[in-house]
Order: C-alpha cells, then structure tokens, then sequence
C-alpha cells in the first residue's frame, strides 16, 4: 500500500505532469456581477430625497408617477414624431434629442427604441441613413387616438373657457396653454380651432408678437366649482377636507374642543375660485382659502386629477400663486397628496380617485393611453397576436 502512494507522489512530480499551481484561472469569473453588488445609497438631495415620508406614502399614487417615468420615452417620442414631417425622425437625429425624447443623456437611444417594438421602428432609408418611425399598427393606435380628440372637442373648449375665467384677467397666454396642453387633454391642433369659436375666444398679438388668448364671455353656469358641486351634495364630507387653523394668543385659555370649533368656523365656505379673490390681502387666510379653491379646480379640470408642479408654476402669475405654495398644500393632506422628489414632485387631487386609487371619472383619452401602456409592454407581437389581430379589426369596423 505504501508503494503504491510512494509511486503516485512520484507520478505527480513527474515533469511530464504540469504542476497544479502552474495552471491558470484567467477563464474563470472572479468579479462579483454588477447585478450582484449591492446598491451604494443614493447621495441625499432635493433631486432624490421624496417630498413625502416613506410612512405616509400612498402606493397606488407612488406607482403612477413610477409609471409615467418608465414609459416617458414612449410619451415624449410619440408626442415629438407625431409633429414631424412624415412622421419620421434620422437616428443620428434621434440620438442628439435626448430631452426631447425622454431618454438620459450619454445613452443610445436604439437601446429604447428596442423596448417598445410593436410602436417603433428603425429602417434603412435610399439614402442610406437609418430613420426612426412608427410601426404600421403604432399608425393605426394614433388614428384611434385622433378620433377621441375631434369627439372630446367641445369639453376641451369647456376646459379652457374655464382655465379663462379662473385667470386674474381673464387672458393666458397661448404658449402657457399649448405647452401644458396635454394634461388637461387639449390637442395640439387647437391653435388652428380658435377662430371656430368667436363667441369665446379672442386672440390677441401684443407689441412684443407674444400671442394672448382671452375670454369673451362670461358663462355663469360654468363659474361654479368641482369643490362647490360636491358641497351641495356632501357638505358634511367637504367639510372635512380643508383645515384652516385659527392663530389665535395662549392667553384665551381654550380647551381643545373650543379650538375645533374655532377651526371649522373658518374652515368653510372657500373663497371661489371663479371670483376676484386675487384682490385679497396676500397674507390673509382669506386669500389662502382662494389660492386652495384655483388649485382644486386647477387639477379637477386636468384628465388625471394631477400635475406636476411645475405645470402649477406656469400660470403662477395668472391665477396669483405665491412662492408658498408647497407649504400651502401640505397644510391639506386630507385633499391633496404630494408625490415624487422635493426637486419635482406632482400634486394629486385625493378625491378624484376611489379607494382603490383608481379614478373615479375616467376620460377616454386615459382609457386609450392605457391601452397604449399595455401594447407598449408587448415584447413580441406573436405573443399577443390574437389581442392586437382583434383590435385591428375593431379599427377596420369603426
């Protein structure tokens, strides 16, 4: 036995067997996998620090605004081609509009082109040069959606008759409306449309060429708020939605029940939004009650019953917002619920969703754009033949 282990320590220090330590592992994976290591936490910052504490966070608002990023590249690319000529944009092209895109800076964008294959497509054109465009069943989506927009015309008149009225002098400029038009459902055609309603608009070219849209007439039955339409139904429950404390000195001694009265005494009714509570003193909570009332209704008459604030901002000067406008709103978490980073965050209107978080009156546009989202997550068009074979009979139908 012993000659048998002297004889095979012999075999392995023979020359003609390489030395195990001589052999190498270069083939072999000694770096941990970059989808392995653990996440390094993001540095603290208005741009990643969340306006609203992770405690307080309601995870159906949280996950439409999660949503909006995953899928912006979609909306700004479908908004950007739709404005082309043809329709069709040069990759080299595509790939320097990054903003206007909605892709990071520093990324290729045939890597998110590549994400939505049944809405995009890359093809080589006789000159030579790859084009990006939309794919033959992205055209048909996109004739639907022009559908609703010329059935749903005259409630977007509606809404920007009333987007007038809130307005301090009854006229918004017109670059304001069209840059936030999509929010609240306004084609982008519908600076072509005005002059079909002379009864309402008019629009004005200043000495400075600024063009300015402005309100002809008044309409009473339409200078009656969301806010105050609930109130006739519930008044109990609108009631419950604002809080105006009343500062009042120590020195009254109240109890606490005593303070609650003082409270809901001036709690209701809000100052109209429809009214000249522009005139009011700035800092007084009359003038808050107001400002609460613009942008309640502000985001009423929005498709998602939200918006980000800098969609607010914009027309800061026409419905007299202040620079406290943050604060303001979160002295009303029981109406609005503020979602998103401190550096851009969006403000939803609480009742315009049940309690499940879905809305409660839902635009055709969002029934479409929903259907939109769903198609968009398609990876591959075999997979959902028979759903988009049926949907593109639907089409032919209609």
């Amino acid at each position: 036995m012993a000659s048998r282990l002297f004889s095979l320590s012999k075999s392995f220090l023979n020359p003609k067997f390489p030395n195990p330590r001589s052999f190498s592992t270069s083939f072999l994976i000694t770096k941990t996998p970059k989808k392995h290591k653990p996440k390094r936490p993001k540095p603290d910052s208005p741009r990643t620090r969340s306006v609203t504490p992770d405690s307080n966070k309601i995870p159906h608002f949280e996950s439409l605004i999660a949503r909006d990023a995953k899928h912006r590249f979609l909306t700004k690319t479908k908004e950007f081609l739709s404005k082309q000529p043809e329709q069709i944009l040069r990759l080299d092209d595509a790939g320097k509009l990054y903003r206007e895109l909605g892709f990071p800076r520093g990324r290729k964008v045939t890597k998110f082109i590549s994400r939505y294959p049944l809405l995009f497509t890359s093809y080589r054109h006789s000159d030579n040069k790859i084009w990006l465009g939309f794919t033959d069943f992205m055209d048909q989506l996109l004739l639907e959606e022009r559908s609703i927009m010329e059935a749903m015309e005259e409630d977007r008149v509606t809404r920007i008759r009333k987007l007038l009225m809130m307005s301090k002098n009854k006229r918004i400029p017109l670059s304001k409306i069209y840059h936030k038009r999509l929010i609240f459902g306004i084609p982008e055609d519908f600076r072509d449309k005005i002059g079909k309603y002379p009864d309402y608009f008019r629009l004005v070219v200043e000495d400075d060429g600024k063009q300015i849209l402005e309100l002809v007439n008044w309409d009473p039955s339409l200078a009656v708020s969301a806010l105050e339409k609930e109130f006739l139904v519930n008044e109990d429950k609108v009631k419950k939605a604002f809080k105006f404390p009343v500062k009042y000195g120590k020195d009254l001694g109240l109890e606490e029940n005593d303070v609650k009265k003082l409270n809901l005494l001036n709690t209701l009714p809000l100052v109209s939004p429809y009214s000249d509570g522009w005139k009011l003193d700035s800092w007084s909570l009359e003038a808050e009650k107001y400002r609460v009332g613009i942008i309640h209704e502000f985001l009423s008459l929005t498709l998602e019953k939200r918006a980000l604030i800098h969609h607010i901002v914009e027309f800061k000067e026409e419905f007299s917002l202040t620079r406290q406008t943050y604060e303001m709103l979160k002295r009303q978490p029981w109406t609005f619920y503020l979602a998103g980073t401190e550096m851009n965050w969006a403000v939803f209107l609480k009742d315009g969703y049940d309690e499940n978080g879905n809305l409660i009156d839902k635009d055709p546009l969002l029934v479409f754009n929903e259907k939109l989202y769903k198609f968009a997550q398609m990876q591959e068009e075999e997979e959902e033949e028979e759903e988009i074979s049926g949907f593109r009979e639907k089409l032919r139908g209609d």
